[in-house]
């Protein structure tokens, strides 16, 4: 990715927090599926809902198209000098932060570009979202010594709506506590399938 070999090499304590959190995720994630056989992980509790196998497929699409979103904005943004230390979410940030991290307070359909495919196996998506995680630790790099208040970032799937670069981070990894505790209610589902 372009945008990573300009970045100051102290990590903004804001991204140090969220670069542990992206490496929580990934091993949270490994916990999830831990021992799941294909059945199992491609499992669903109704015909409405998710399997875990969905959960983190909708993750992996989800990260890849804000990766390249972010790479792109982050080279925009060293090429307007947008540096400084500016942080913060914001009501509007806050309000979206506050109704993504799990559990849920209230839900939202994905977008048909955002929603994954059944039948996947754990070989595809787990080694897929664990290396998601180290690409975007390698993003907040990017991002480090920018403003993160001053960047603005394109919402993929929300037309013209844009947030400050924070707030689009923070996102990122709420959203994935949000689905990753989706998964994990469905391996503690009571109707969860034994192994076989």
């Amino acid at each position: 990715m372009s945008s990573v070999s300009s970045a100051p090499a102290v990590l903004h304590p804001l991204l140090a927090e969220l670069r542990d959190q992206f490496a929580a995720t990934k091993v949270d994630a490994s916990e999830v599926v831990n021992g799941l056989k294909e059945s199992q992980f491609n499992w669903r509790p109704d015909s409405r809902s998710w399997s875990m196998a969905e959960c983190l497929l909708h993750l992996n699409i989800v990260g890849e198209r804000y990766l390249k979103v972010l790479d792109n904005s982050l080279v925009q943004a060293r090429a307007k000098r947008l540096t400084g230390g500016g942080s913060g979410y914001g009501l509007v940030g806050r309000w979206i932060l506050d109704n993504t991290e799990p559990p849920p307070k209230r839900k939202f359909k994905a977008p048909r570009e955002f929603s994954p495919s059944y039948g996947q196996p754990i070989t595809a998506v787990l080694p897929t979202f664990v290396h998601l995680q180290d690409q975007l630790a390698r993003m907040l790099e990017a991002a480090n010594g920018l403003d993160l208040k001053r960047v603005r970032v394109p919402a993929p799937g929300l037309g013209p709506v844009r947030l400050n670069l924070h707030v689009t981070l923070a996102w990122i990894a709420a959203h994935q506590r949000r689905h990753l505790w989706q998964a994990r209610q469905v391996r503690n589902h009571a109707a969860f399938p034994a192994a076989k």
